[in-house]
């Protein structure tokens, strides 16, 4: 759950630290939540997936957003490419590589 996976990134205190979770809500398509730590902040990050291509996508739904064929696919795409995080409270940006598989 959402309160695990934010506990033990907390504890990993990496940048980069990440796990992927079922999503908190029953929706087919939001299935999962990427949870990554990054400069003491935990981001949880939808997973949607897109039924008619069969593809996930992060975040909001946004014109020219990249499409993988699973999650897989995401966590090694952004192993070598940063994700951008986006803190909606604060309204800044910042970007970090997926960098360290965390356990709850």
């Amino acid at each position: 759950d959402r309160k695990t996976a934010d506990d033990a990134l907390c504890r990993s205190n990496k940048d980069g630290a990440f796990m992927v979770r079922k999503s908190s809500g029953q929706d087919a398509q939001q299935p999962y939540t990427l949870v990554v730590f990054y400069k003491g902040r935990v981001y949880n990050i939808p997973i949607r997936f897109i039924p008619v291509t069969q593809q996930y996508a992060l975040g909001r739904e946004k014109r020219g957003e990249e499409y993988f064929s699973s999650v897989s696919h995401i966590i090694e795409n952004h192993q070598k490419h940063p994700l951008v995080l986006i803190d909606s409270q604060s309204n800044t940006k910042d970007a970090t590589k997926l960098c360290y598989p965390a356990r709850p």
